[in-house]
């Protein structure tokens, strides 16, 4: 579903050292930090970038009926002067259909995200959808990937601010699974459950689906949990590999 993973290491080595002291030291001083390549995604600290005037993407001419509808779905980054870069295809709905999205967000106009009032790089995911009416359309933004917010101490201690001898893995980055076919209609579904067992370094070392959706969505959910990343479980202030449950969110295509 998404683009290459990138190395969370800073923020995996803060959260250890910060974990591995005992709870009355512990401060939510933590902010997010860019992959890296120096990009954010948004989160707590990060604004998402806006569009602020898009360009139609018209209808390619010459498609076959059998492709009549679908959708283009773009990876990119806002970078601070608000120019998109880094463009990926993350969902193609052909070559002709792909360049026309492409063409289509070079000519819109991106306010940047804002990381404590300045400009900064933003991930962001674009979609278009195209329908079988063949009327131009416009490139929507999408945010189907997030880091969360830290906790804080209280989560650490309990009511007497003694550190707790466990605590579970937190998640700090997550990512909507997607559907592939916007026009497909899942009325029924809501999230997934999956279990995720997260080493010391917060990766996911396996996944698997503890209730599922079927209708092919569980390897979505999987492969979605696989990007998450997560501050490691706790006992007695040390970091230690340990399972938890996630609720897997589904992009609304």
């Amino acid at each position: 579903m998404r683009r290459s993973q990138f190395l969370w290491t800073i923020l995996l080595l803060i959260a250890s050292t910060v974990l591995a002291q005992d709870a009355s030291s512990l401060t939510p001083r933590i902010q997010q930090v860019p992959d890296k390549d120096g990009v954010y995604y948004a989160g707590p600290e990060v604004t998402a970038p806006q569009l602020r005037s898009t360009a139609y993407v018209i209808y390619p001419e010459g498609v076959p009926t059998r492709a009549v509808q679908g959708m283009t779905v773009l990876a990119m980054v806002i970078d601070a002067n608000g120019i998109p870069a880094h463009i990926q295809v993350l969902h193609t709905h052909g070559d002709l259909f792909d360049l026309a999205t492409i063409a289509a967000v070079k000519q819109s106009v991106f306010e940047p995200g804002r990381l404590a009032n300045k400009h900064v790089p933003v991930w962001i995911d674009v979609r278009v959808i195209f329908r079988a009416n063949r009327s131009p359309t416009v490139p929507e933004i999408l945010i189907t990937e997030r880091d969360l917010p830290l906790p804080d101490t209280s989560h650490f201690e309990d009511k007497h601010h003694n550190p707790l001898s466990y605590t579970p893995p937190i998640p700090t980055h997550t990512v909507d699974a997607d559907f592939t076919d916007p026009f497909v209609k899942h009325p029924w579904v809501q999230v997934a459950i999956v279990t995720v067992l997260v080493g010391v370094d917060g990766l996911p070392k396996e996944v698997h689906v503890r209730r599922g959706l079927g209708f092919g969505l569980d390897k979505k959910a999987e492969a979605a949990v696989w990007q998450y990343r997560f501050m490691p479980a706790t006992k007695k202030g040390r970091p230690i590999a340990a399972q938890r449950d996630v609720m897997v969110e589904f992009t609304k295509f």
